[in-house]
């Protein structure tokens, strides 16, 4: 039957309805959208505290100084009338591949710092296609089909796996319960679960890969791009989790590098919006099941290789999500050394991912650094008006051998190997995105030193504490007490044995 003319007039395009739609709802749009904004805006857990220093606030605010190219003999101090060898920076990584906390003082336990590398990002994939922790997938030459299906399991991923540069992007904060807090009340869910992380992420807005998105997915689009640009709309999504979970919580081995701990599947806490952002859809690509996974203190992996033994330190070094070993250290003369022989500008210690962040030694001096004693800030007594010090003598240092009672003046620590570098640090930590080359292309150049491992650059010390629980904070002062050669001991392959591992 032949539609009337005057039928056709009458009949309004269904593009007009949808815009009328749209547009009468927008009073309600703002109004919804101004909410979502101050409550983003004003995250303040009743009863606990945030741990660390402001995201707006750091101590590597002068990084980038030509001062600290240079070192300065160790038992000297710097233009400010401080020891010249000394922390410069503190940092934790709650969640492994994400942004760092920094912090003025950090409390150490027998797997690091606090909460640092807790937590993981992990996919859950064949077997046969499983990459290792570098990103290499394993081909099954002989059979490549099976009868039997695969058993599946989780797989850490880090910002060396293709699109999850993106996790440079994710910044965690710390919240712990506080007594002192106006509002702590032991009864809540925040205290029950002996704090909570807060995750940002970036919002992603909506998009489509078919070849005509719809009019609804574009006008969408727009109108919560307007949103953001006006102010209207936070540009990150908040997440809140327990740092201790509910005892009915699953868990499932995780894999990473040659050893798969048990520990707490998070899946129940991430939204689709966070999988959104970390596994962006492509045509023709499946996207894994992805969760967040978090440690087991009963579940740490023991640590050998370079580390010192169970017999001399009376406990064997463990670990939880870090690659290797407990800690980090890095000395800032040393990156500025690799800068000034690079492409990228303002290349920043921050890519390294450290733990410790060190000033005062020349370049490099910290390759051969076997054991090193960091006398705490607090032996120090207040400064003049001129910023003097009354500083630690050598006196003091040949004469304490005692760890266990001094552990208030100082902490020893093994430096036991150099890090071996991969391509992670290509990834810039303030955007996400990943150079084609630099800095690994300088760094290969000049720094494939370690007789253990002459494919791989060396930047930055593992260190292992002679102490299982201990406090650092900036400014205390670095004593090197023992100097030699180190020979990096790689992880070992599926099949391959080393002795005492």
């Amino acid at each position: 039957m032949t539609q009337s003319p005057l039928e056709s007039q009458s009949s309004p395009p269904n593009h007009a309805i949808t815009i009328t739609i749209w547009l009468a709802t927008l009073p309600a749009l703002y109004i919804l959208l101004r909410h979502l904004y101050k409550l983003n805006q004003s995250i303040q857990l009743k009863g606990c505290r945030r741990l660390g220093l402001s995201p707006y606030q750091s101590n590597l605010h002068d990084e980038y100084d030509p001062k600290y190219t240079h070192g300065l003999p160790e038992d000297s101090t710097d233009d400010t009338g401080r020891p010249a060898w000394r922390v410069k920076a503190l940092f934790t990584y709650p969640i492994k591949s994400c942004a760092g906390i920094e912090f003025e003082t950090a409390d150490a336990v027998s797997t690091g710092f606090v909460y640092d590398r807790h937590f993981c990002f992990a996919e859950n994939i064949p077997p046969r296609q499983q990459p290792d922790c570098a990103g290499n997938v394993p081909v099954d030459s002989e059979n490549t089909t099976s009868s039997t299906p695969a058993e599946t399991y989780w797989t850490a991923r880090t910002m060396r796996d293709g699109h999850f540069s993106r996790l440079a992007l994710i910044r965690p904060e710390i919240w712990v319960p506080d007594p002192q807090s106006a509002d702590y009340c032991p009864d809540l869910d925040e205290v029950k679960s002996q704090g909570v992380m807060i995750i940002y992420y970036p919002r992603v807005l909506p998009h489509g890969h078919e070849t005509h998105t719809t009019l609804y997915t574009r006008m969408r689009t727009t109108i919560l791009s307007l949103a953001i640009t006006i102010g209207l709309l936070p540009t990150h999504h908040t997440i809140s989790i327990p740092l201790a979970p509910p005892k009915s919580t699953p868990t499932a081995p995780v894999k990473i590098w040659k050893d798969s701990p048990l520990a707490y599947d998070y899946r129940e806490y991430i939204p689709q919006s966070l999988r959104n952002f970390l596994q962006p859809t492509k045509p023709n690509r499946d996207t894994k099941p992805l969760t967040l996974f978090a440690t087991i203190p009963s579940h740490t992996r023991p640590i050998f290789r370079n580390a010192p033994r169970k017999e001399s330190l009376g406990f064997q070094p463990v670990t939880a999500f870090a690659d290797a070993y407990p800690l980090h250290l890095i000395n800032l003369a040393s990156v500025h050394d690799v800068a000034s022989r690079c492409s990228i500008d303002n290349l920043s210690v921050r890519r390294f991912r450290a733990n410790i962040i060190v000033t005062g030694p020349g370049c490099f001096e910290e390759d051969s650094w076997k054991r090193i004693r960091v006398y705490h800030s607090s032996r120090l007594l207040n400064c003049d008006r001129n910023g003097d010090h009354d500083h630690i003598n050598d006196h003091d240092v040949d004469n304490d051998h005692d760890d266990n009672n001094n552990n208030d003046k100082y902490t020893e620590i093994h430096t036991v190997c150099r890090t071996m570098r991969c391509k992670l640090p290509n990834v810039d930590p303030a955007t996400g995105l990943r150079h084609r080359a630099e800095p690994d292309r300088s760094l290969r150049k000049y720094r494939c030193i370690d007789p253990g491992d002459r494919t791989n650059a060396a930047l930055g010390m593992q260190l292992v504490p002679g102490v299982r629980e201990f406090t650092l904070r900036v400014d205390d002062t670095i004593k090197v007490l023992e100097r030699g050669e180190h020979c990096y001991i790689k992880m070992l392959k599926p099949g391959e044995v080393w002795e005492g591992v």
